[in-house]
């Protein structure tokens, strides 16, 4: 089963607003200004222990190479890194219509993690599941693990 990560608001968040885990050292926090919202290792460890291919799904346009460095300087590898050259590239492709920023349904992912709410009311139209995470909550990592567990459960019974 996959799930997705969105990045900016979701594993990067703001230190003035967010508990965060520690900073990388210099020079790496002057290359990688990004800072992880704390639980985010323990929280990917975890669901790769648990069986789960673990992706980042984000709109942005930061490179596969650098969010692939980022995160390993804190141990962690993505199965995937969808940015936004690739959505742009897989899904929008020459399409008259517009699709929206992110769609985990053309990847078959099971479960995203995102703080937009357009990004949830998408859900319904284009059959994805969604979890909004956006505010400092110090509970996020259980919601994220009980959410995964239990669109784990439904999607065993449909097969």
């Amino acid at each position: 089963m996959k799930i997705s990560f969105d990045l900016d608001e979701v594993l990067f968040v703001s230190p003035d607003n967010f508990e965060v885990e520690p900073e990388l050292r210099f020079p790496l926090n002057r290359m990688f200004p990004e800072r992880l919202r704390k639980g985010t290792v323990e929280l990917i460890h975890e669901l790769q222990r648990r069986g789960f291919e673990v992706w980042v799904y984000t709109s942005s346009f930061r490179t596969e190479v650098y969010i692939n460095a980022l995160f390993r300087h804190y141990n962690i590898h993505f199965d995937q890194i969808v940015n936004g050259y690739r959505h742009k590239r897989e899904v929008q492709g020459d399409r008259d219509v517009t699709l929206p920023q992110k769609m985990p349904s053309h990847y078959r992912i099971s479960l995203h993690i995102d703080d937009e709410e357009v990004v949830q009311q998408n859900a319904r139209s284009y059959g994805y599941r969604v979890l909004r995470i956006c505010d400092p909550d110090p509970d996020w990592v259980q919601k994220v693990l009980d959410e995964a567990e239990r669109v784990r459960k439904i999607e065993e019974n449909n097969n």
